[in-house]
C-alpha cells in the first residue's frame, strides 16, 4: 500500500498537469515585457497571442530622464504603460484593417532597433534627456521616413525641454500649430472640433495639469512638409487609451484619444 505523502505528491503533480494543460506553455512563460516592468506604472498580462507578428507595431520609446524613479515610482517613460498600448492597439486592430501586433515593443533611444519600428510613441517627453548618440540616431531614423507620437507633458517648462532635445536632433527645428483642415485630422475620422484629452487625475476637475492651461496640437514637419513628430501638448492622450475600460473615465474623452490615435496611425502609414 502507498504512503499517504505519496498519494499526496500524486495529486499535487496531477493538479499541475491539468493547470499546465488548460492554460498552455503560452500562460507559463515569462511575460515579453517582465524585464521592463518595475520602470512601468500600469503592466498587465500578456494577451494569449502575444508573440505574433503583424504589419503594424507600436514602439515605446525608452528614453532616460532626471525624474526616473523618483520615490520608488516607475519611470517616465513608462507612464501610462503598457495597459494604455494595449487597449489601443487592440482598437486600432478593430476599427481598422491594418494588421495590428497585440503588444507593444520597447525600443531604447540607444538602440538601433528603432529603424525596424517606423512609428514611436513617447509618453512624458517634457523631460527627456537625449545624449548626441541618440539625438543622432533619432535624426537618422526620421530622415528615413520614422514618425514619433508625443504626449502627456504640460507648461512652459517642459515645453522647453522638449524642444531642447528636438533640437539635438534639428538644430533648426520649429513646431508648427495644425490647422483643422490638415490631412492628419481627416486620414479616418474627421476632427475638426477637436477636445482636450484629460488626465484621470484631473478629468473630474480642472482638467489643467501640472499649469498647462490650453490644449494644442501641433507638429515637427520635415522639408517637404510631412509631419514626422505629432504632438500633444497639454493633454493626455495616453490616458483616453489606458482607461477607456474604466467606468470612472467619461467615454467621450476616450473616444477622442482613440480617433486622434488611429489617424496619427494611418496618417503615418501613408504619407
Amino acid at each position: 500500500m502507498q504512503h499517504p505523502s505519496w498519494r499526496l505528491r500524486l495529486a499535487v503533480l496531477l493538479a499541475l498537469a491539468s493547470i499546465f494543460a488548460v492554460f498552455g506553455p503560452a500562460q507559463m512563460r515569462e511575460r515579453v515585457c517582465a524585464r521592463y516592468e518595475h520602470e512601468m506604472q500600469d503592466p498587465v498580462e500578456d494577451p494569449p497571442d502575444a508573440l505574433r507578428k503583424g504589419d503594424f507595431s507600436l514602439g515605446r520609446l525608452r528614453y532616460r530622464s532626471p525624474l526616473d524613479g523618483r520615490r520608488g515610482r516607475y519611470f517616465r517613460w513608462g507612464i501610462d504603460a503598457n495597459k494604455g498600448d494595449r487597449l489601443f492597439l487592440g482598437i486600432l486592430s478593430r476599427l481598422t484593417r491594418i494588421d495590428t501586433e497585440p503588444i507593444e515593443t520597447i525600443i531604447d533611444a540607444g538602440s538601433d532597433e528603432m529603424f525596424d519600428h517606423p512609428w514611436l510613441l513617447a509618453i512624458s517627453a517634457g523631460d527627456w534627456v537625449l545624449s548626441p548618440s541618440e539625438a543622432d540616431r533619432l535624426r537618422k531614423y526620421f530622415d528615413r521616413g520614422g514618425f514619433l507620437m508625443v504626449d502627456d507633458f504640460h507648461n512652459d517648462y517642459e515645453w522647453s525641454q522638449f524642444m531642447t532635445g528636438i533640437r539635438q536632433i534639428y538644430p533648426d527645428a520649429s513646431a508648427v500649430e495644425l490647422a483643422d483642415e490638415d490631412a492628419p485630422f481627416h486620414s479616418v475620422f474627421d476632427m475638426t472640433k477637436r477636445v482636450r484629452v484629460p488626465g484621470a487625475n484631473v478629468v473630474h476637475g480642472s482638467q489643467i495639469e501640472r499649469g498647462g492651461v490650453e490644449p494644442h496640437w501641433r507638429a515637427i514637419l520635415d522639408s517637404k512638409g510631412r509631419m514626422i513628430v505629432a504632438i500633444c501638448f497639454n493633454m493626455d492622450v495616453g490616458d483616453g487609451w489606458e482607461f477607456a475600460d474604466d467606468p470612472q473615465y467619461p467615454e467621450r474623452y476616450s473616444s477622442e484619444a482613440i480617433r486622434l490615435g488611429v489617424n496619427y496611425t494611418v496618417y503615418a502609414m501613408t504619407h
